[in-house]
Formats: structure tokens, C-alpha cells, sequence
């Protein structure tokens, strides 16, 4: 049996997955023990639906991957048309996956507050080179940015909507390509957000660094 299975709502988010798990050693960075991840098993992309249709079907999408993997994490934005809120998609979602048999304890549900984009902001060379800036010392005088991300916040206000608008200044086309290269680079550590953290924590419990 696999060890968990991620299933994601586009292909932007399994991008950013990609980047994250198949770096070098990435378990040290998350914290947690060794444990298996092939992306063409171990990632499920909830292909045409995106976020709402996640959301609705997700507790079926599931379903049939409690016969191949041991834990789940399922991820998607928190903000949407039509959204009923952060709360909600994750307690509604979670009672739905536990009705298909999913034990409770055995997977967790993310929604990111408010879209993916959120992990990827830092002021990091890497980002910045990602956006076409020579480094972040020039990515962050930006008058655009400084206008979207106000002083001591960590994140801009609407990450997703700025990455937009900066990648079609710089004439580079939001890719899944984009999503990997970021994320196969940036500080695991620098992503303070409440919803990574709980990601980290979860994988901290399923695969502990003293038992495996």
C-alpha cells in the first residue's frame, strides 16, 4: 500500500506539489520521517472541476484510494465564487470523506486562505527570478507589489491577482512549469501559513522521524 495520496484541485496546485516533494530530502524540510511519493501515483488532480467541483465531489474522488493509500491530504483554495468559507469547505468536506470510510486521523483537508499563490510569496531570490526579476531586492521596490503587499503583512493582500499582473508585465506566461520552478526552490521554512503548517503537522504524525 502507498503511503498517501494527495488529491489537489488543478494543475497549477499539483505543480506546486511536485515542486515541493520531489526536492532532494524534502521530509527534513517538512519536518516529518521518510515516506514514499511518486507523483504519477501519489497525486490525484480533481481535472475539471477546480476548487468548487472539489469541494462537491471530493469525498467521491477519494473514495477509492482508501484500497491503495494509507493517508490523504486533500487541497484546495478557500476563495471562489461561490465559496461558503474557509470553515466550512474544510468541516463539510471532512464529514463527507469520513461517510465514504476514510477514518478519521488518516487524512486532512487544506483550504488554502485565500489560494495557492499564498505559499508561493516570499522575499526570495528565487521567486524573484521566477517573476523575471534579477533578485528580490528589485522584485520588492516594485511600486506595483509595494502598492499589494502593505508593510509587516507576510503575504501580499490578493497573491494570486499581483502574480498575475507582474507575469504579464514581464511578458512570461502563468505555467504549471512557473508553479514547479518556484517551488522546487523556495524556504519550506519561510511558509508560516496556517494552513502549510497544518499540512507539515499532519505529515509530522502519519510519518514521525523516530520510526521510520
Amino acid at each position: 500500500m502507498r503511503d498517501c495520496i494527495f488529491l489537489l484541485a488543478d494543475k497549477n496546485m499539483k505543480a506546486a506539489f511536485e515542486g515541493f516533494l520531489t526536492r532532494e530530502s524534502f521530509y527534513q524540510s517538512l519536518g516529518c520521517g521518510i515516506f514514499d511519493f511518486d507523483p504519477c501515483q501519489d497525486i490525484a488532480v480533481a481535472s475539471g472541476d477546480s476548487d468548487p467541483g472539489l469541494y462537491i465531489r471530493g469525498h467521491e474522488l477519494l473514495r477509492p484510494y482508501q484500497a491503495t493509500h494509507r493517508y490523504a491530504v486533500v487541497v484546495l483554495d478557500a476563495e471562489w465564487e461561490g465559496s461558503p468559507g474557509k470553515e466550512a469547505i474544510i468541516g463539510n468536506l471532512t464529514e463527507n470523506i469520513k461517510k465514504t470510510g476514510w477514518k478519521s486521523g488518516c487524512f486532512v483537508v487544506i483550504a488554502i486562505e485565500p489560494e495557492l499563490e499564498n505559499w508561493i510569496w516570499q522575499q526570495n531570490d528565487h521567486v524573484a527570478k521566477g517573476l523575471g526579476f534579477k533578485d528580490s531586492k528589485e522584485l520588492m521596490t516594485n511600486k506595483e507589489l509595494q502598492a499589494a503587499w502593505p508593510q509587516g503583512q507576510p503575504k501580499p493582500t490578493s497573491p494570486k491577482d499581483i502574480l498575475e499582473k507582474l507575469l504579464l508585465k514581464r511578458k512570461i506566461p502563468r505555467s504549471s512549469a512557473l508553479y514547479k520552478k518556484i517551488t522546487s526552490k523556495i524556504s519550506i521554512k519561510r511558509c508560516l501559513d496556517s494552513e502549510f503548517q497544518r499540512l507539515c503537522e499532519s505529515l509530522r504524525t502519519w510519518f514521525p522521524r523516530e520510526n521510520r
